[in-house]
């Protein structure tokens, strides 16, 4: 028999029982559209952490405050300092870009208008590591930073938030905290980066915050750290900032550090290599949907072939083979399968969709995940048809004709 021939059998055996035929494949629909939706998942939150560490920069390293441990046990206390900033800037000028960073959550107010905001202190390196764009104004300077001056440069959503129009606040003075300070500069829209959020952050020189908003504390949260020579110099940065930092500590060589350098890269790896461990026990757990689907199919199939052992055994007496017969109800089951993978994949696809515009999530369909989802079902198909086809394959012709 011509497999165009088996194809159009199959076709009306299926046409024949249809609601039989369609919850049968309800399984394989299941399974293969929660494959779908849940790699679609996976993918989308993958790519969003990568754009928004591509967009932290590649190229910067993090120093962090990390307590130092013996034998698995924290000891002591764990800072960072701005004269550790200072002595890297310092002995470092011209190799490496630096800036300190240390921020609160204020209250900034305008008149009647007010929000809570991070207001974070720095230098003017700052805009430079992140590449942050300046709308109107500018960004404040180094004679500001040792002046101490009262300037802020405020995020692209604080002009909206403090209901005044961007080029209108420059120059004029909100208070932040409590206290007066003139705005010199409105960032251009920048978007997340990681733990950052520029467009809803206010950023004031560090000596101003330190002395008058924060304190008078002079730790720090973190030291950025711009490689100038790109991602391919991050080692030979690593190897320039421990000495110095450990000298400021009174580490020795060898010692147990209080600080973290971070890499972005290392954090995009490590986090890529979750992501994809999570998307495949998502698809694992959606792939059992599916074997439970072919072994629906396994039993639909049974039924058939007893239902139908006449027309097994009348096609036995016009000559029809066992290879003829095997073949017929294994593309049976192949078409019952590829069907249900194919609706499947409409229905993730949908599901992918419906997550993206009703939660918010970011989500990837991936050409990879349907072709494998529509092979991995055509494989149920084959693998669970077999043993029916095979009984239906084995009847006598006598036997199958008397069968009432």
């Amino acid at each position: 028999m011509l497999t165009k021939e088996l194809f159009l059998v199959s076709l009306a055996a299926i046409r024949a029982n249809l609601l039989r035929s369609f919850l049968t494949m309800l399984g394989i629909i299941i399974g293969v559209g929660a494959v779908i939706t849940m790699v679609a998942l996976g993918e989308g939150a993958q790519r969003q952490v990568e754009e928004r560490i591509q967009r932290m920069g590649t190229d910067v390293l993090t120093i962090r405050p990390e307590r130092a441990r013996r034998g698995g046990v924290a000891q002591g206390d764990s800072r960072l300092y701005i004269s550790d900033a200072e002595a890297l800037r310092d002995e470092l000028a011209g190799e490496l870009t630096i800036a300190p960073q240390n921020s609160s959550r204020m209250q900034i107010s305008l008149l009647r208008w007010n929000t809570s905001e991070d207001v974070l202190g720095t230098w003017p390196e700052f805009a430079e590591i992140y590449s942050l764009g300046i709308e109107h104004g500018r960004f404040f300077n180094e004679a500001e930073v040792q002046g101490r001056r009262r300037v802020g440069v405020v995020g692209f959503s604080i002009p909206a938030e403090l209901n005044t129009p961007a080029p209108l606040l420059v120059g004029r003075d909100i208070r932040i905290g409590g206290q007066s300070f003139e705005v010199i500069g409105v960032l251009a829209e920048k978007g997340e980066m990681g733990f950052i959020r520029p467009d809803d952050t206010v950023y004031v020189p560090s000596s101003t915050a330190q002395y008058r908003l924060f304190g008078g504390r002079d730790r720090l949260q973190a030291i950025l750290v711009k490689v100038n020579a790109g991602p391919e110099g991050m080692d030979a940065a690593f190897d320039l900032i421990d000495p110095i930092l450990r000298r400021e500590h009174r580490v020795l060589a060898g010692g147990e550090v209080d600080y973290q350098i971070r890499n972005p890269t290392d954090l995009l790896e490590s986090f890529q290599e979750t992501s994809q461990t999570f998307t495949f026990l998502l698809a694992g757990i959606a792939g059992v949907s599916l074997l439970v689907g072919g072994i629906g199919i396994m039993n639909i199939m049974l039924v058939s072939v007893t239902e139908r052992t006449r027309e097994i055994g009348v096609r036995k007496a016009l000559g029809a083979t066992r290879m003829n017969i095997l073949f017929q109800f294994i593309m049976e089951s192949l078409v019952l399968c590829v069907l249900g993978g194919a609706l499947g994949v409409l229905a993730g696809v949908g599901g992918a969709q419906i997550a993206s515009n009703m939660a918010a999530w970011d989500t990837v369909v991936s050409p990879g995940a349907i072709v494998v989802a529509l092979f991995f079902s055509a494989g149920i198909g084959l693998f669970f048809g077999i043993w029916p086809a095979q009984r239906a394959a084995k009847l006598d012709a006598i036997v199958a004709l008397r069968y009432e």
